[in-house]
């Protein structure tokens, strides 16, 4: 399919962590809402949000502009 691998691997990182902060899942959700057990996990899912919100936008950049990915790997070759 003729993808760059190491653009690959940069996405499935960014999809990764959009899924461990939103629900049902929201790993990371749960543990800071464990860690901080007088702050509601609303308001820690509330304030994760600005989080998803960058992520969305830094996938939708990578989609259409992948060499921003690649830049660094292809300044050490």
């Amino acid at each position: 399919m003729n993808y760059d691998l190491i653009w690959f691997g940069v996405m499935i990182v960014v999809v990764t962590q959009m899924g461990v902060i939103t629900p049902p899942v929201g790993v990371n959700v749960y543990v800071v809402s464990g860690m901080a057990r007088d702050v509601p996990m609303e308001k820690v899912f509330k304030g994760s949000m600005p989080f998803l919100y960058a992520l969305v936008v830094a996938a939708i950049i990578l989609t259409f502009f992948p060499q921003i990915a690649l830049w660094l790997p292809n300044l050490v070759h």
